[in-house]
């Protein structure tokens, strides 16, 4: 018998495999559709009109009235944001629906899917690294197989939105009759929560919790541009490959985040921080060098950004997972994930600058954002340590 955690963990796979399928298919949409990259980028980027408003209304509604409802909720909008998807090969306007739809199902199942997996499992952290891996390994999957799909079979603008909605179909069955023990403890509430006046989440994870995208997305939507005229002939199957080693890595690596984290947070913040660094150095490199060098390079890019964006996820949620009550916790979730998906401007940012300052001092820029990023974790570490040290 499939355990209900793991059966969870299916349907947030799912989704999140749904969110990120699009991102490979920037040449395809050129090639079929003749969109340029402005129109991809804009494409990819409503996403979050989607997404933000519902991790919030849906991390409360989660935590009002349980985390069942909202899930079974989630996975006809999935469904439908794959057919819309589907159909903008012939009207290409729907492709920004699909994308808004796809972000309201994500923003559906990560705060309650989250809190929900952390309910069903056993001991401290295994909810927040099991759901953390479920995330991870479904941005990656989708993003790998539609663009291994995307390069080599027919109806590379269809074919790969019908695969996932086969995939929801799965979790309709799995998840439909999961128990939810959640008891809501008030009907009625604030729309404030106590969590987020508390220094450790204000000073010990709002600083740095942008860049948890922020390493990913430059790995997989800055760095394969960079190289695309060396891998011309399959540039949509690496794309595809670069955003699925990033996740995967991320993925992978939270076992070991879990591990770290169990002798104290601030040990896989300082990890994940030290793997994004590593990654912003490799991807100054890819960009100095040329011919195979600079392909590998992208490779190594995406390991190393990666293991920081998984092992600074585990940490993040671990946190949250400590200090958020029970009746706060989805919601609680919620907005850490609207913290982390700021990161998705990065890329952007680094466009609009690299032409004037170049790619290396856009990643030498990074670095130094991303070190200082940790400034007011350490100083709110030295002050929890005088206090005890004074009592």
């Amino acid at each position: 018998m499939i355990p209900s955690w793991a059966r969870l963990a299916f349907a947030v796979f799912a989704v999140s495999w749904g969110a990120n399928q699009f991102a490979p298919m920037q040449l395809v949409y050129r090639d079929h559709l003749g969109l340029g990259s402005d129109s991809f980028t804009a494409m990819l980027g409503s996403y979050i009109v989607g997404l933000i408003p519902a991790l919030l209304y849906f991390g409360r509604v989660a935590d009002r009235i349980g985390r069942r409802p909202v899930i079974r909720a989630m996975i006809p909008v999935s469904i439908v944001s794959s057919i819309v998807l589907l159909l903008g090969a012939d009207v290409p306007a729907l492709l920004y629906l699909g994308r808004v739809l796809a972000g309201l199902a994500s923003g559906m199942a990560f705060g309650a899917g989250t809190a929900w997996m952390k309910e069903l499992s056993e001991g401290p952290g295994v909810g927040a690294r099991r759901a953390a891996v479920s995330l991870s390994a479904g941005f990656g999957s989708g993003a790998l197989f539609a663009g291994l799909i995307a390069q080599w079979l027919p109806a590379p603008d269809r074919l790969p939105y019908l695969v996932h909605i086969a995939l929801m179909v799965v979790a309709v069955v799995l998840v439909w009759a999961v128990p939810d023990a959640h008891r809501p403890r008030t009907v009625q509430g604030s729309w404030r929560l106590s969590t987020l006046s508390s220094p450790r989440f204000r000073w010990g994870v709002v600083p740095w919790a942008p860049w948890v995208f922020g390493c990913a997305t430059v790995s997989f939507a800055t760095m394969p541009p960079i190289v695309s005229d060396r891998v011309d002939s399959v540039a949509v199957a690496f794309t595809g490959v670069v955003a699925a080693l990033t996740l995967l890595t991320g993925a992978l690596i939270q076992p070991v985040a879990r591990r770290i984290t169990r002798h104290g947070e601030d040990r896989g913040v300082w990890t994940g921080v030290g793997l994004g660094v590593l990654g912003f150095v490799t991807a100054g490199v890819a960009v100095l060098v040329d011919g195979p060098v600079s392909v590998l390079a992208v490779l190594v890019t995406a390991v190393f950004l990666g293991g920081g964006y998984g092992m600074l996820l585990v940490s993040g949620l671990v946190t949250v997972e400590h200090i958020a009550p029970p009746e706060e916790l989805a919601q609680t979730v919620a907005v850490f994930y609207c913290l982390i998906y700021l990161g998705f401007a990065v890329p952007f940012v680094i466009s609009l600058a690299a032409p004037h300052v170049g790619f290396v001092a856009c990643f030498a820029v990074a670095v130094a954002l991303l070190v200082l990023a940790l400034v007011p974790r350490k100083l709110l570490a030295d002050q929890e340590a005088t206090l005890v040290g004074t009592r």
